[in-house]
């Protein structure tokens, strides 16, 4: 049985950036670029303590 590699946000990214490259792909008309930023979301949740991360400033 092949093992699965787990979504990550650096996976999703690419996936959403080739999806809003062409709108008409089969990936961006699926939905896939947001399921898989979804999936990344729950395998890989976001460190409250990562700088780059700027929601929590004001």
């Amino acid at each position: 049985m092949a093992r699965s590699t787990p979504m990550d946000h650096e996976s999703a990214d690419r996936i959403s950036a080739a999806a809003g490259r062409d709108p008409d792909s089969a990936t961006a008309a699926s939905g896939f670029d947001e399921r898989a930023q979804d999936a990344a979301d729950r395998n890989e949740p976001s460190d409250p303590y990562d700088y780059d991360d700027h929601s929590y400033d004001d």
